[in-house]
């Protein structure tokens, strides 16, 4: 396989936003961080970034999606602000961390690479660069595992932003039924609203159903998506008027991402039926 090498416009905005970031001295100090190889170009920081992204493109000793990851970790990832927040708050970044992370994202993209949380930049795939929803539109089972797949990458570098994606992808499961099956939608898009037509459409009301254990699987399915989406909004949010942040675990991050694959794997598995139905009554 061909050695993967930075393209000239991905160079020109990593050296842009290193200059503008860094001084002289931190930048020496991140380049030797990524383990970039060589000692410190000579020039402007403009300069001094391109030329050592240049040399790790050219050395073959070293790995330059590797290094890069390192060298984008802190502006990826940046640390969020150090104070209480209530319940209906949520800690954020502010507006230039914002934009320099949306900067970097579409840079990578437009590499075909993606940055995932723990200073890895990797390659995305054929089937990851699909839109969920044409995935979910054709019910391809593979590709949703591949997406819990990235979210479960996640759980333990960030347990939030796993938990976040986990939650993402009920979203679009639901609104994509909507949309296909020609429902009408909910005024409020969150999760909860959503997730209420989708279930009545398939028929998924437990007080409609005989069967006790069943019922109280679907009565249980119910609280799963509840809780996931309660999970993803209040977690980082302090409790009440306390200063004691919510602090989420991987295993927790863990548990919503598996308990949201199983519900959506049924959800798409009862939908594909219900396809099935129409088609032999048709």
């Amino acid at each position: 396989m061909e050695r993967f090498r930075l393209p000239a416009h991905l160079i020109s905005v990593l050296s842009e936003e290193l200059s503008s970031s860094e001084t002289h001295a931190t930048m020496d100090s991140l380049f030797m961080y990524a383990n970039a190889p060589g000692d410190p170009p000579e020039g402007s920081k403009l300069t001094k970034a391109q030329s050592w992204l240049r040399r790790i493109n050219t050395d073959e000793s070293c790995d330059p999606l590797e290094i890069i990851g390192f060298l984008i970790e802190s502006y990826m990832e940046p640390p969020l602000p150090e104070k209480a927040y209530s319940w209906e708050e949520e800690p954020s970044l502010n507006e230039h961390q914002e934009k320099r992370i949306e900067r970097l994202k579409q840079a990578l993209a437009r590499a075909n690479l993606q940055y995932i949380p723990g200073a890895r930049v990797t390659h995305i795939s054929g089937s990851a660069s699909r839109s969920l929803k044409d995935i979910i539109n054709k019910l391809d089972h593979t590709s949703i595992d591949q997406e819990f797949e990235r979210a479960l990458r996640n759980v333990e570098s960030s347990p939030r932003e796993a938990v976040s994606a986990a939650c993402n992808i009920l979203e679009s499961v639901f609104k994509t039924y909507i949309e296909e099956e020609n429902l009408e939608t909910p005024n409020k898009q969150d999760l909860q609203p959503i997730w209420k037509i989708v279930r009545d459409d398939l028929g998924l009301d437990p007080s409609k159903i005989e069967d006790r254990d069943l019922k109280e699987i679907l009565s249980g399915m119910f609280a799963t998506v509840s809780g996931i989406g309660a999970l993803r909004t209040h977690a980082s949010s302090a409790h009440g008027a306390g200063k004691r942040m919510y602090s989420l675990k991987p295993r927790h991050a863990r548990l919503a991402v598996h308990s949201a694959h199983t519900l959506v794997t049924f959800i798409l598995e009862s939908w594909h039926e219900k396809r099935e139905a129409k088609k032999i009554n048709a």
